[in-house]
């Protein structure tokens, strides 16, 4: 299994409030994509973006609030 530093953003949809709660973590997983999935339940919809040296960035909308996971592979 590929090991990952995840940095978790929750955008905050309150006006005039430009805060977000960010959660760091390892993790380990072998498709970032089912890992968002497995976290998240339910039916998120999602769009996933994938960068040079395996980065993938997963942006999660779960009953209108958008969630990114931004996944580094850690070597």
């Amino acid at each position: 299994m590929a090991e990952y530093e995840l940095v978790r953003e929750i955008l905050n949809q309150c006006p005039n409030n430009q805060m977000r709660d960010i959660f760091f973590d390892e993790i380990e997983t072998d498709d970032p994509v089912a890992y968002v999935r497995q976290f998240l339940k339910g039916e998120p919809e999602l769009s996933v973006e994938r960068k040079s040296g395996g980065c993938v960035t997963v942006f999660a909308l779960v009953d209108g609030m958008t969630q990114k996971f931004l996944f580094t592979p850690i070597d």
